[in-house]
């Protein structure tokens, strides 16, 4: 499973939503979508423009938490 840690590197870099939305040239829905965690997908592009509106590297935004039967193997 990965996690999008959107709302704590906002959090950190004290941007509401609609700032960054701004910034980033997203539409705040979409970027609502990732900061909720309920994107099925995000592109190179839109994750290269949030890292520069943040000052951040993408691990900073991406997680990945193994499941739970892939780590009972």
């Amino acid at each position: 499973m990965i996690i999008i840690n959107l709302d704590v590197m906002m959090a950190k870099r004290k941007i509401s939503l609609g700032e960054l939305s701004d910034k980033v040239g997203i539409t705040l829905a979409n970027l609502s979508i990732l900061k909720n965690n309920h994107a099925k997908a995000i592109r190179f592009s839109t994750l290269d423009a949030i890292c520069r509106a943040l000052e951040c590297q993408p691990s900073d935004i991406l997680e990945y938490i193994p499941d739970k039967e892939e780590s009972a193997k």
